[in-house]
């Protein structure tokens, strides 16, 4: 009996979940390779970083997702390495074999060369990051209520958020909607209001992707939330307890315990690696530069998706790191595998851009949908439905949108827990 075409995605991500269930009647055996056994909502991420919801919310397990899929089979496994010649992924604890590979390993944190800087600023990309996140922030305000000394306790209740992209934005909102709403009756010794929340971006706007209206409208909410935008000047130091920033021509320091960072994102290794094994190349991000088909040059059994692909047939720039060019590319590889199969072939990928969203708080966000830009209640109506609808298990559905719900009406975040081995306010 002949044995089945061979298809192994690298990454459960957005991307390659995408192309899995795309292949799900395919006459295809899928395996699926990940390091996590869960399929994260990356988007909603900061909001498990500020107690609004639990990892489990956002989170579904990938054998679940996939379990009616009969053709599909879910390895945890870590990714060292492709031998791409052999046509082999090399796990840490062994290999698979593919006749078709889809790389989607998605990127980590960029900090620009400064790679000590993640001590003192960690980023977020993971539930360890979210939840240690979450940890440094509450254990700021524990501190800064035993604190006796002023100059102390002025940095401890100083939070900045490096980085005005929409991750940065949507921290700083929910930091100042913890600071004014959910903690206002929980100490005795601090009032949470008069913490500083600091939002630093070395552009001259926030949301530089989104129109200049709009980055105007989320400046003025985050402004009426109490929070401090500070554009055009770019962190040039970062140490324990101290952000130095450039303004002009002077150096500023900022004191501060909470320094978190939304600034940038870099390609997985196993990018780098692929393209030494393929003789391919990758940009400065560490993105693999792809074919108008996401193939590599030289090999169109290898497709590299999400984050990790540097496409740039359509616009001529690469496309936003985020979830929806994801999607459409899992769903593209999924199609043409099928066509190739039945020796056909697709025309090049092409993305629809069906728009950005980015919240700021309460009943305030921004929306961008190419043919209508909103801002405020509106927009925020339409960026909880969008999120909604794209959480994966209708359970998690119910639960994120019945602790909205709760949240909205009683200004309560539930999940904000201080976890951790030691939860001392001094062990960050």
């Amino acid at each position: 009996m002949e044995q089945p075409h061979r298809v192994v995605i690298l990454g459960g991500g957005f991307g390659g979940l995408s192309a899995a269930r795309e292949l799900k009647s395919a006459p295809v055996k899928v395996t699926l390779i990940d390091r996590r056994n869960y399929h994260l909502f990356q988007p909603l991420l900061y909001q498990v970083a500020t107690g609004s919801l639990s990892p489990a919310n956002i989170a579904s397990p990938l054998r679940n997702i996939l379990k009616r899929q009969r053709n599909t089979s879910v390895l945890l496994a870590e990714a060292v390495g492709i031998d791409v010649k052999n046509r082999r992924v090399i796990l840490s604890d062994g290999a698979v074999d593919y006749d078709t590979l889809v790389v989607a390993t998605g990127s980590s944190h960029q900090y620009f060369g400064h790679d000590s800087w993640e001590k003192f600023a960690p980023g977020l990309k993971t539930i360890e990051d979210a939840t240690a996140m979450r940890r440094r922030v509450l254990l700021a305000f524990e501190a800064a209520e035993r604190e006796g000394d002023k100059e102390r306790l002025r940095a401890w209740m100083t939070f900045v958020i490096v980085g005005g992209g929409p991750t940065g934005a949507e921290l700083a909102g929910a930091l100042a909607e913890i600071a004014n709403d959910t903690l206002k009756h929980d100490f005795r010794t601090i009032d949470p209001a008069e913490a500083r929340i600091i939002l630093v971006e070395a552009g001259d706007r926030i949301l530089p992707s989104y129109p200049a209206k709009l980055s105007e409208a989320a400046r003025k909410m985050l402004a009426g939330l109490g929070v401090t935008v500070r554009t055009g000047v770019p962190v040039t130091d970062i140490r324990e307890g101290v952000v130095t920033i450039r303004v002009g021509d002077q150096d500023e320091t900022i004191s501060t315990r909470t320094i978190l960072w939304a600034a940038g994102v870099l390609a997985s290794p196993l990018g780098k690696m692929l393209c030494d094994e393929a003789e391919a190349k990758v940009d400065r991000s560490g993105r693999v530069i792809v074919e108008p088909d996401l193939s590599i040059p030289g090999h169109p059994e290898i497709f590299v998706i999400g984050d990790l692909a540097n496409f740039t047939h359509q616009t001529g720039k690469p496309l936003p790191g985020v979830a929806q060019p994801a999607i459409q590319e899992g769903h593209y590889v999924g199609k043409t595998i099928k066509r190739r199969l039945r020796g056909g072939k697709l025309k090049a990928f092409h993305y629809f851009d069906k728009g950005n969203l980015a919240t700021i708080g309460r009943g305030a966000a921004v929306a961008d949908l190419n043919w209508l830009q909103l801002s405020g209640f509106p927009a925020w109506l339409i960026w909880i439905f969008v999120h909604l609808f794209y959480i994966l298990q209708f359970q998690n559905r119910v639960l994120v949108f019945m602790q909205w719900a709760w949240l909205y009406i009683t200004f309560d975040r539930s999940a904000r827990l201080i976890t951790g081995k030691n939860p001392l306010p001094l062990d960050l």
